[in-house]
């Protein structure tokens, strides 16, 4: 070999040496600058509970919406028909309920009346005629059996009397105790009712349940959509979080509660983020197989909560970047 040749090998040999010197010796050096990560939306899906046609969008993608603002109206014909349904069997128990509680309609009231002194005018002539029959009775004008008619007479017409009276009583009176309770109960179980078809009303136009941002629409207004299909997404702002990796041996620094600073690219300085999550099992990046040297690649997932940024929202999929915690 010449003496150019045998320098040149040694040269690539020296070479070769310093780069896997640096590959293997870097990540020991000292902990990196910053750690890489990016932002996650976990959406929220709103569907309706009955299959219809999509008769309103109020919303399109990317659009940010406040807390009750309405999203979509899919058709409520169905659901508004069962409702009304309700609505009137709430308002027939309420009318059972409230009419057992009642005794009779004054007009009936009046005919037991008129029952009761048709009854004590017939007992009054009873009377009147066992007055008659009772002395000549006993002066021997009257066989003692037309004393006995006369007075049996008297006493069913008083017997007649009392019982238009408690006729009467019984028809001012409200219905029996368990009759109450049933109608009470009809009447709850119909409100229920009512409470579940207003529910379900609502359902078919949701509105935004906090401040967020829709992610995606799924179904244009005139589109059918199935029950129980999402219609859109929404990614709220309280479910935003930065999610980054960390070195297997620097795993010890982060744990729930810590703050973390990050930032990214058109944001404010000075952001912050709270650990809420820290993976208990590590993960290679990339896969490699076990060795003391694979180790220094070895990483675990983090989750943190952003604090509100003073103007606009993170993005999710935006890439950031984390100074790591000592």
């Amino acid at each position: 070999m010449k003496p150019r040749q045998r320098l040149l090998a040694a040269g690539l040999l020296v070479a070769g040496a310093a780069t896997a010197a640096v590959v293997i010796l870097a990540p020991r050096l000292g902990a990196p600058h910053t750690l890489t990560g990016y932002v996650e939306g976990e959406a929220l899906y709103l569907a309706a509970p009955v299959a219809g046609t999509v008769r309103e969008m109020a919303v399109v993608r990317g659009q940010d919406v406040a807390a009750g603002q309405a999203l979509f109206v899919v058709d409520p014909a169905q659901v508004r028909a069962a409702a009304e349904q309700a609505a009137a069997e709430a308002a027939a128990a309420d009318a059972q309920a409230e009419d057992v509680r009642k005794g009779q309609r004054p007009v009936e009231l009046a005919a037991l009346d008129a029952a009761i002194a048709a009854a004590e005018a017939r007992a009054r002539d009873a009377r009147a005629e066992l007055a008659r029959v009772r002395p000549l009775a006993d002066q021997g004008w009257y066989a003692p059996a037309r004393l006995d008619a006369a007075r049996a007479a008297a006493e069913a017409a008083d017997a007649d009397v009392t019982q238009a009276r408690r006729r009467r009583d019984a028809a001012a009176l409200a219905a029996r105790p368990d009759q109450i309770r049933t109608a009470d109960a009809r009447l709850a179980q119909a409100r229920a009712a009512v409470a579940g078809a207003n529910a379900r009303l609502a359902d078919v136009a949701p509105t935004a349940p906090v401040r967020a941002r829709v992610e995606e629409v799924f179904f244009q207004a005139g589109e059918w959509a199935p029950a129980n299909q999402p219609i859109l997404s929404l990614i709220p702002d309280d479910r935003i979080k930065v999610r980054f990796f960390v070195p297997q041996a620097q795993r010890a620094a982060y744990r729930a509660g810590r703050q973390v600073r990050f930032a990214c690219d058109g944001c404010p300085a000075g952001l912050t983020a709270t650990i809420d999550f820290v993976s208990p099992r590590p993960e290679f990046t990339p896969p490699v197989i076990y060795s003391r040297e694979s180790r220094d690649r070895l990483v675990y997932l983090v989750e943190a909560r952003p604090s509100p940024l003073p103007s606009g929202r993170l993005s999710p999929g935006q890439p950031v970047d984390v100074e790591p915690l000592t």
